[in-house]
């Protein structure tokens, strides 16, 4: 049985949380896919007591679908989280997560983030006093240190374990590193060892289900958290628990489905329209064409030409992975005349 605080998960399959992706509309379909959880992308304690108007709307969730809701906070300031952490659980929030391990500059600088990696004493602070106030499961993503001298996860682990942490997941990088080299499994095992009853969560380098599998295998985390390989595939999770991929027909009801999701999301036709280009590219990822579809879809502002688009490249899509034989020139001019 998978525990984390209150709340059983269904399989030890989590979606990262990851900026400009991890909202509501893609949050659902990873739950739907059979994600066990999918935390929010980070928020901003300030914005948050604020109520900043963009920061409000990245609270936004389904009741129905996400069970339990888990929203990721980052702040600096154990008063100012503990302020947020209460804010959170009035718009509905389960379960909150710290983020102490975001690499960014911008966050680091307000002590916030992974800066928190040189301060175990306040990460600690942090913890108890969002838990304090709003008495909800408090959970924490970090590295595996600030630099290769620093490599100080094991004291975190303890200082947070100490705090109530409920759950810590790790990404075996340092923040020196950000998202360049390996990361070092052997971190995330190292942390099983000596705190085996933690609730540990796995992240980095998962790049497929059989690294997801096989993090899991060797190094005895929990969960498994996946971030870049469920970049336009949120089917990976149904892979992961028995099913199969997606057919073409499939893969293109689920991208209008998520595309129109994300234009009632965003509210704003032509933001919702421009900050989607990015998940077209990723579902588009791998698929003969996906480089002609980009240029184009990167050219449109409509909405229903952009779901034009997607029809179109998806059908020309079907007629590859049927015909084996084509090449992905011959391919591309195919798609340049459905387009018209």
């Amino acid at each position: 049985m998978l525990r984390l605080g209150p709340f059983t998960l269904a399989n030890p399959y989590v979606l990262a949380p990851m900026a400009g992706v991890s909202e509501m509309p893609y949050r659902v379909l990873a739950f739907r896919m059979g994600a066990a959880l999918c935390p929010t992308e980070l928020v901003s304690s300030q914005g948050l007591m604020r109520a900043n108007q963009r920061t409000l709307m990245y609270l936004r969730f389904d009741a129905q679908v996400e069970k339990p809701y888990s929203l990721q906070l980052y702040g600096g300031d154990p008063e100012a989280m503990g302020l947020a952490a209460s804010v959170g659980k009035s718009h509905g929030a389960q379960l909150l997560d710290i983020n102490m391990g975001c690499p960014v500059k911008k966050v680091t600088k307000n002590g916030a983030g992974s800066a928190l990696l040189s301060d175990p004493p306040r990460a600690a602070a942090i913890v108890r006093a969002m838990r304090e106030a709003s008495g909800l499961p408090v959970t924490c993503k970090i590295r595996s240190g600030w630099d290769a001298r620093s490599r100080n996860y094991l004291q975190m682990a303890e200082a947070l374990q100490e705090a109530g942490c409920a759950g810590l997941a790790i990404h075996p990088r340092t923040r020196e590193q950000g998202y360049s080299g390996s990361a070092d499994w052997s971190v995330i095992a190292d942390v099983k060892r000596h705190f085996p009853e933690l609730p540990l969560f796995g992240n980095g380098d998962v790049k497929s289900c059989e690294d997801a599998r096989r993090m899991l295998e060797t190094t005895g985390c929990d969960f498994v958290m996946i971030g870049r390989a469920a970049l336009g595939n949120p089917w990976i999770f149904r892979e992961l628990n028995g099913g199969e991929p997606p057919t073409p027909e499939e893969r293109c009801a689920l991208v209008l489905e998520h595309f129109h999701s994300h234009l009632a999301f965003v509210g704003d036709p032509l933001g919702a329209v421009r900050s989607f280009r990015r998940h077209l590219g990723w579902y588009a990822h791998g698929l003969v064409g996906a480089a002609v579809f980009r240029a184009r879809a990167n050219t449109l502002d409509a909405p229903e030409a952009v779901a034009d688009a997607v029809r179109a490249f998806f059908a020309t899509a079907d007629r590859a992975s049927h015909s084996g034989a084509a090449s992905e020139e011959e391919q591309d001019v195919d798609y340049r005349a459905a387009l018209g």
